[in-house]
């Protein structure tokens, strides 16, 4: 994905401003962590979700940087997927099939749990809790359901992939959006399903716009 925005007419300083935008989210993934943002509490649970937000800052820090690399030409050049590259390095490890196959299995839970959250609208109470107009309220919930099964579908794809990599010993079975993309655009019905899972997606961004817009940041 990088490779292709770098390709782009001002490819750089597009892909320099994702880097940066990347690195604030990270940043504020670990505010939400330390300092209780959504007030998710101390007790288990709370913290449980706090650390969520601390390991979902790494990932997005660590495309930060590579991003960051490619924009000052210190990147590979290879222009792999990040998640092949992932697998790649686990499956030089001892038990890399087994380290695969556990990131396969949490990547599948991580994409049903999505769906589920999606689907059951648990996210409504955060929607709620600011004290909204009714139709902007309405258009976020309904932007956030099919934008989280979407997104669900998408980790349930690339958790597949991975679990591959994992029983085929190879990095080259892993892959990220692009290769979950292709693996829907070949299935029956490709092209209608695949235009459905994007439109999730652009609903999935347009709820995380409202939420930035609209949505009480408690300190």
């Amino acid at each position: 994905m990088f490779r292709t925005i770098q390709d782009m007419p001002a490819g750089n300083i597009l892909l320099g401003l994702i880097a940066l935008g990347l690195l604030c989210y990270a940043i504020w993934r670990f505010i939400q962590a330390v300092r209780d943002t959504e007030d998710k509490g101390s007790d288990a649970k709370g913290v449980a979700k706090r650390l969520r937000y601390i390991f979902s800052g790494l990932v997005y820090g660590s495309f930060a940087v590579l991003a960051a690399r490619m924009v000052l030409g210190n990147s590979s050049g290879s222009g792999g997927d990040s998640r092949q590259t992932l697998a790649a390095k686990l499956l030089e490890q001892p038990f890399g099939q087994w380290l695969v196959g556990l990131l396969a299995v949490g990547t599948l839970i991580a994409g049903i749990y999505q769906i589920y959250y999606g689907y059951s609208e648990k996210y409504k109470k955060e929607v709620q809790s600011g004290g909204l107009k009714h139709e902007v309220e309405h258009q976020m919930i309904r932007a956030g359901k099919l934008g989280y099964m979407a997104r669900g579908i998408v980790w349930l794809i690339i958790g597949y992939l991975f679990l591959q990599a994992a029983l085929k010993s190879s990095s080259s079975e892993a892959g990220g959006n692009k290769a979950a993309f292709q693996f829907l655009e070949n299935a029956s019905y490709g092209s209608f399903i695949l235009g459905a899972v994007a439109l999730g997606l652009i609903c999935y961004g347009i709820f995380m716009f409202m939420r930035a817009k609209y949505q009480p940041i408690h300190t």
